[in-house]
């Protein structure tokens, strides 16, 4: 599908690039890592086509379209989120606009025995049958269902789309790429205006597409879920690894052992030659084994390793002071903004050291919630109880654009550190990277990542009993995610957290308030278990809505039900169960069938025959809309389990 072919580029006279090669198959699953600066957006321009290379080629298959989302995008449009997300079917317009006009000729077509009117007939004909291949009676369906999937809801979609924030204007390009039946998606950094449920359900929705995704992400169970391979892009080269990020990881800390060790051997041997021409330099005798052995150091190719960044933030909170049982307790809280009701009749206690992850869909109120623990918003009615001993530690969402951007880096923590802390903000700026040349910069200047270093470093210069974080890993690498969990994991106190990324979330939290329609409703497990228990294998059915006539399962446990009842009921969950069994067991043996065809895809030494004939194809295409169909089925018994 792609081939690239010793792909060359440079930048400042470096090679960001140099003879770069590799092969991208049908259904494709790419991951593209490596650090900061190593060039992943760069290929991802090259492949968009966007960008072109000073050397080498890249061929794409004839016909196959591409579909690219920057990791950041000027929008500016009149359209409703509808009309901009129907943009997406520029083919399927077109045949309509020509099949309209060939109607159009053939109604003033007089003479029905003329080869104009049988090739009229025939246009028609191919146009329609191109219109059916492209489903284009379902796109309205299909619109609304990706939308949907993204966390849009159906009043939003006649909103203008200039009404939204950059991030919800990025979803509707997200979108159009996903309805535009491209075969090549490449998406750079697509989950930074997800929310944990809308990540979800783009996962499943790459997992069944049918075309080729490469992506660049720092979400580590994301690229785990999506992608079947990963390239590094280091010094100038790729590697390429035929496996998912962890098992990436692993390897790539071999193979660096493996260089190590060659380079070693290298250094050993060139020391060896330059020892040897030291010695014999001046002795005529040797003159032809010294210039041989300089002609061999000339032809020595050196070995270079890979340069691991081992530089990373190191920090501990301070130990939490002493605190009441119970920290927050909500009774019957409201909130509504203008006539719209965000929160509604929220019942809850936070207790001393518990560490509770907020999450749903962004718009569901956790960030108002958040503001009201704070005291930044009142609530409209019911009552708050916040324990007389908290100390709050806060990280709101949008804390990089709080920070001042005309103190420097060392003013923006000297200002509010106190005490003994004061001598300390050298130490602590250097714990988060910031080195003696770096702390005299305006925070102006400041990168994202850097900006959240530095929202996170003043969290240290007081001790705090609670620690509220709103989205604190948005702009971190996935070291610093590893190291402010580790830190969170020691934490003594208590830990309320918003998060969309389920790698940082797992075994961080001992309880979950999922935020829906505008009440909360609480597990008692981390994320994993939450997960688990929603059975969100897809989102489709977080939009299943009970029917207002259909008793809840709390509504029926109150009723007293006679014993016949009673054992009716029984009877049909038994029944129930049994069919989410039996259907459980098809789409496991479905996915077996479809991991095999993939393996055969991707083997064309060995099944270059059946690929041709597009055989394999027609069965992968088969068992992927059966799992689809199957997939359904579970989640509607699923959901009749759960009433």
């Amino acid at each position: 599908m792609i081939t690239v072919n010793n792909l060359s580029i440079h930048f400042t006279g470096t090679n960001l690039f140099d003879k770069v090669s590799f092969v991208v198959g049908n259904n494709d699953r790419i991951g593209l890592v490596g650090k900061n600066g190593a060039g992943k957006t760069t290929l991802l321009n090259i492949l968009a086509g966007r960008l072109q290379p000073e050397t080498g080629t890249i061929v794409i298959t004839s016909g196959h379209k591409v579909g690219y989302l920057a990791q950041e995008m000027q929008i500016n449009t009149d359209k409703t989120v509808w009309e901009e997300a129907l943009s997406a079917f520029t083919e399927i317009r077109n045949l309509e606009k020509q099949i309209a006009s060939i109607n159009r000729q053939i109604a003033d077509t007089v003479d029905f025995d003329s080869p104009q009117y049988a090739k009229l007939l025939q246009s028609l004909a191919d146009l329609n049958h191109q219109y059916t291949y492209l489903e284009a009676n379902n796109i309205e369906a299909e619109t609304e269902k990706v939308l949907l999937g993204l966390g849009f809801q159906k009043t939003d979609f006649e909103r203008n789309l200039n009404e939204f924030s950059s991030g919800w204007q990025m979803r509707v390009e997200l979108a159009k790429i996903l309805l535009g039946k491209t075969e090549i998606i490449l998406l750079d950094e697509p989950t930074n205006h997800l929310d944990i449920l809308s990540i979800q359900w783009l996962e499943f929705f790459l997992q069944s597409y049918s075309g080729t995704v490469i992506l660049v992400s720092h979400d580590r169970m994301f690229l785990d879920k999506v992608c079947k391979r990963t390239i590094e892009i280091t010094l100038g080269s790729i590697f390429d690894y035929n496996c998912n990020y962890s098992e990436y990881v692993n390897r790539r800390l071999e193979r660096i052992e493996h260089q190590k060790s060659i380079f070693e051997n290298q250094q050993k041997e060139i020391a060896n030659i330059e020892k040897f021409i030291e010695r014999f330099r001046y002795k005529a005798s040797k003159a032809k084994q010294v210039q041989s052995r300089i002609k061999l150091l000339e032809k020595i190719d050196a070995v270079e390793v890979d340069d691991m960044d081992t530089s990373h933030i190191h920090f501990l909170f301070a130990p939490a002071p002493a605190l009441d049982r119970v920290v927050f307790e909500a009774e019957n809280l409201c909130k509504t903004y203008q006539v719209k009701p965000v929160l509604q009749h929220l019942n809850f206690v936070v207790q001393r050291k518990e560490k509770i992850a907020f999450v749903g869909r962004n718009g569901e109120g956790k960030t108002t919630l958040i503001r009201m623990l704070q005291q930044e918003l009142e609530p409209t009615s019911g009552k708050l109880t916040i324990g007389s001993m908290v100390k709050t530690g806060y990280y709101a969402q949008n804390q990089n654009t709080l920070l001042n951007p005309q103190k420097t880096v060392f003013e923006t923590i000297d200002d509010i550190a106190t005490g003994d802390m004061r001598l300390k903000v050298r130490a602590i700026l250097g714990s988060f990277l910031f080195d003696n040349d770096d702390i005299g910069k305006k925070v102006s200047v400041l990168s994202g990542g850097e900006k959240a270093r530095l929202a996170l470093a003043k969290l240290l210069l007081h001790p705090y009993n609670v620690l509220i974080l709103d989205e604190p890993t948005n702009h971190l690498d996935m070291q610093s995610k590893d190291v402010l969990k580790n830190a969170l994991l020691r934490y003594d106190g208590t830990l309320i957290i918003v998060s969309h990324d389920r790698d940082f979330l797992q075994g961080l939290t001992d309880k979950v308030f999922e935020f829906q329609n505008g009440t909360v409703k609480e597990y008692l497990g981390d994320i994993g278990y939450y997960l688990e228990k929603r059975n969100l294998y897809s989102l489709q059915s977080l939009d299943i809505k009970t029917s207002k006539t259909t008793p809840t399962h709390d509504e029926i446990n109150n009723k007293k039900l006679s014993w016949e009842e009673q054992k009716q009921k029984e009877k049909q969950v038994r029944k129930l169960e049994k069919q989410i069994e039996k259907q459980e067991e098809i789409i496991h043996n479905l996915e077996q069938v479809i991991e095999q065809l993939n393996e055969k895809l991707s083997d064309t030494e060995h099944y270059q025959q059946e690929i041709a004939s597009g055989e394999l194809y027609k069965q992968y295409q088969i068992s992927q809309t059966e799992l689809q169909l199957a997939m359904k089925i579970w989640e509607e018994l699923s959901m009749q389990l759960e009433l």
